[in-house]
């Protein structure tokens, strides 16, 4: 098979819909019910139906009301268990045929996590989430597990506690009362959902929680609808944060490409565990609670989950060797919608911000340089989590504006965006496609001048190129960034001065600046030599960086701390830093998105390995099962 992750034989025969029934059960932790696959024979004489399994405890399988025989193959460490299932002779391409897996999940489900009411806002029920990409969902259901296969699927889940999946409510309904009433935690509800719209596996999404649904405001004269979902101990802080802006971006974004196709766009705030930023679940995007900032200056997030509608959810990447077509677009396109909701200078600020993450990226993978590429020649049963950075961000979003500066400015380039989305929309492609779709464009709008522009790129050099620099030097409006930059070179040349009481700075040098001007300060400041201790401890003190619930902010200001890790500064601050990413440090709150775990575990490590251990190991189990297994890897506990 093309795709070196599955193990599915997706090119014989295709699964086009599954039909899922489920019941939750909170004490054992397990999802028990049956997945009815509706397949499209696609060779003739098909002999078997090849899924993808992980730790799945599967107990029959049937076609036609008859049970037939099965078998699970040896597990592989990465792709799990094929599930192979015997189909009667005589199968004609063209034939469809519907095959009943009867299962339950096991406690080596790496897609879900359980939480104890402890670990939840409310600490009154347990909670459940899952995280399928990019090749978990075989750990939830039996599938073909890989995105060039896409699906619809409906879904019957009973539960004792409220339920979402990525697809729209079909009952009971969402502005009704929650839980239709009954009592939470003690009555078991059966929820229907269905989804209409084909989507990558990645995207089969569960949560089940004590939650409340508060719908935003009807935006003009839509027929899709937004609104947000959370713990109801935060859906005041929630709605507010967010009910401002997400129908006011996903407008936007319709007229830059082309109109919403999921009907629904939903936002859940997920418990602190969850182990990212965000997650593009069709209808309904799973967000960290560090989000919730109270003064909105982190919801442009949302603008990267809603822009996957079309660019991952719409227009899928094949399989992981192309992931950079998902997230380079979406990178490219969310910070095309800065320009379009503020200004240019907007835009070329946000990559500013961005290319810090590339460059530690590149530098990460030094010793893997084949992960500093764009695309990624995955090797049969190589996991993609271990290739998983900045680097399809950040690296793919510089290349399509390159093209768009090369091929004329956006009014050349914007067409031709609507065009690529409507070609390839619900369609599974490879970079060779994309590239092919480029020229055939412009060769049609725009001929001979457009071609030999496009011949003038150094594709190698972009799709292949490794090391710790972009093949093109870019320049961005840094206007926004200015005073940042000054206010860091102000502390940069401090460093002479050694009593601390002398120094020139106040608490009000931040006033005029927004979060992420701080963050490019704090940014800036890496970039120079490791401060003194007494400066960090003084910079940390006066701007209230080492003490902010701005998880954004903190994460900068110990990586600054932790630059060089045998300074007094690293030395000082590293016991801090894991304890406040586990919860340590009076707000019981686990820092578990990886943008902030995973750095600053690293960053600890190199200061004094035993710690970084010692305090995983106390809070390991409060994090997601993948940023658990990462940080393991990140710490040398297991390869």
């Amino acid at each position: 098979m093309p795709d070196p992750t599955t193990q599915s034989n997706y090119l014989q025969i295709t699964s086009e819909h599954v039909d899922l029934d489920w019941t939750l059960d909170f004490d054992t932790k397990v999802i028990s019910g049956s997945a009815v696959h509706h397949l499209l024979i696609k060779e003739d004489n098909v002999k078997d139906a090849i899924f993808d399994t992980a730790d799945l405890d599967i107990s029959s399988v049937e076609i036609a009301g008859n049970s037939v025989n099965f078998s699970i193959k040896a597990k592989h460490e990465v792709m799990g268990s094929a599930l192979h299932i015997e189909l009667p002779s005589g199968q004609k391409s063209g034939n469809y045929i519907d095959v009943k897996v009867t299962y339950k999940t096991t406690s080596g489900c790496t897609a879900l996590q359980w939480l104890s009411k402890e670990q939840t806002q409310g600490k009154s029920f347990p909670y459940l989430f899952s995280q399928c990409q990019p090749i978990y969902a075989r750990a939830i259901a039996p599938l073909q597990d890989t995105p060039s296969a896409k699906i619809k699927y409906s879904a019957k889940v009973t539960s004792v506690l409220p339920v979402l999946l990525s697809a729209i409510r079909v009952s009971p309904p969402s502005n009704g009362p929650a839980h239709d009433g009954k009592v939470i935690g003690k009555d078991a509800v059966t929820y229907s959902y269905d989804q209409p719209v084909p989507i990558p596996s990645y995207l089969l999404a569960i949560a089940a929680g004590n939650v409340r649904y508060r719908p935003f405001p009807q935006f003009q004269d839509k027929q899709w609808t937004t609104g947000i979902w959370s713990e109801p101990e935060m859906i005041d802080r929630a709605y507010w944060e967010f009910s401002e802006d997400t129908a006011r971006f996903l407008a936007a974004e319709e007229n830059i490409v082309i109109p919403y196709k999921f009907g629904v766009y939903d936002l859940l705030v997920l418990p602190p565990s969850f182990p990212y930023g965000g997650m593009e679940n069709a209808c309904i995007s799973f967000l960290t609670p560090t989000l919730v900032t109270g003064d909105r200056s982190l919801v442009d997030v949302v603008v990267h989950e809603l822009t996957h509608s079309w660019f991952g959810n719409g227009v899928t990447h094949a399989e992981a060797t192309h992931f950079w077509l998902n997230e380079g677009w979406t990178t490219y396109i969310e910070r095309l919608l800065q320009e379009k909701l503020h200004t240019p200078a907007h835009r070329g600020f946000s990559y500013v911000i961005g290319s810090k993450a590339l460059y530690d990226s590149l530098a990460q993978y030094q010793d893997r340089s084949k992960y500093q590429r764009l695309v990624i020649e995955f090797e049969a049963g190589e996991d993609p989590d271990d290739a998983y950075s900045s680097i399809p961000y950040e690296k793919g979003a510089n290349f399509i504006l390159y093209l768009e500066r090369t091929l004329g400015g956006l009014d050349v380039f914007l067409p031709y965006v609507k065009d690529y989305v409507n070609t390839f929309i619900g369609k599974s492609i490879t970079t060779a496609e994309w590239k092919a779709h480029l020229y055939g464009y412009f060769e049609k709008h725009g001929g001979a001048e457009k071609i030999k522009a496009l011949d003038s790129v150094d594709w190698n050099a972009w799709f292949y190129g490794e090391g710790l620099k972009l093949p093109v030097e870019m320049e961005y409006d840094t206007s926004l960034a200015k005073q940042a930059y000054a206010l860091a070179e102000k502390w940069d040349a401090s460093r002479s001065t050694e009593d601390i009481s002398q120094l020139d700075f106040k608490e009000s040098d931040l006033k005029e600046l927004n979060s992420n001007q701080i963050i490019v300060f704090l940014e800036r400041l890496q970039s120079y030599d490791q401060l003194p201790g007494q400066h960090v401890k003084h910079l940390g003190d006066l701007y209230r960086l080492s003490t902010t619930s701005n998880a954004e902010l903190r994460l900068r200001f110990y990586e600054v701390a932790l630059k060089d890790p045998v300074s007094s500064a690293a030395k000082a601050f590293a016991s801090e830093a894991v304890n406040w990413v586990i919860g340590d440090d009076g707000t019981g709150i686990i820092k578990g998105r990886m943008k902030f775990c995973r750095p600053i575990f690293r960053a600890a490590s190199k200061v004094d390995k035993d710690l970084a251990v010692r305090i995983f190991g106390k809070a390991k189990d409060g994090f997601h099962p993948i940023a658990r297994k990462l940080i393991e890897k990140d710490l040398g506990l297991v390869h």
